[in-house]
């Protein structure tokens, strides 16, 4: 696999620190799902999640316990919005892009979510249908979505950087490193926080 940005955003992350990762875990989730997710997206879930980033979005891992399991978040969002009914006018409705006639959730053809943020963002991969090619389609958390024409790995750096990536002045930036944040695996573990390389913004 060949990403610059999956190795400009690990940059901005620093050293890695997860003993989630193994190729098990996924197996099972692609399984579940019937097909394979984004190389660059699960190098960055096994390197560092299950995570909160910036004090603001979070990354959960297949391999992590039921309380940040990624397989139970996408099953369950899943199942959640499929519930909805999509009739209407959509802003930014994906189904253009996707050329599809009906919202489709964890299809290999729709949106499958893999982050959320604490202010309501779901951030969704998907590929165009003609060449396949990486998508990334955030729900504003308002119930307008964006699409952005690349990779998981390269939404997160700009995002990182400070880049408006859930729809216009959207921008969540924090000055100097990225702060990290680890999920409490259980109600008797403790928070860890610490930060990013020094970036000199």
């Amino acid at each position: 696999m060949n990403d610059a940005y999956l190795v400009r955003v690990m940059s901005l992350l620093g050293d890695v620190r997860n003993s989630h990762s193994g190729p098990e875990a996924w197996r099972q989730i692609e399984g579940e799902l019937g097909f394979g997710l984004p190389g660059d997206f699960k190098a960055l879930v096994d390197a560092y999640s299950p995570i909160k980033l910036n004090q603001h979005i979070y990354l959960q891992h297949p391999g992590a316990t039921p309380r940040w399991n990624l397989g139970e978040y996408i099953r369950d969002t899943c199942q959640a919005w499929s519930a909805v009914s999509w009739d209407g006018d959509i802003d930014g409705d994906p189904r253009t892009v996707l050329e599809l006639s009906e919202m489709e959730f964890g299809t290999a053809r729709g949106l499958t979510p893999v982050a959320s943020a604490d202010s309501g963002q779901v951030v969704f991969l998907a590929r165009h249908p003609r060449d396949l090619s990486p998508l990334v389609v955030v729900d504003d958390g308002d119930g307008e979505f964006f699409t952005y024409a690349m990779s998981f790995s390269e939404w997160l750096y700009r995002y990182l950087i400070g880049e408006d990536m859930s729809g216009p002045n959207s921008s969540y930036f924090h000055p100097g490193p990225v702060q990290l944040e680890s999920l409490p695996m259980s109600p008797d573990d403790a928070v860890v926080q610490w930060r990013g390389p020094a970036r000199g913004m």
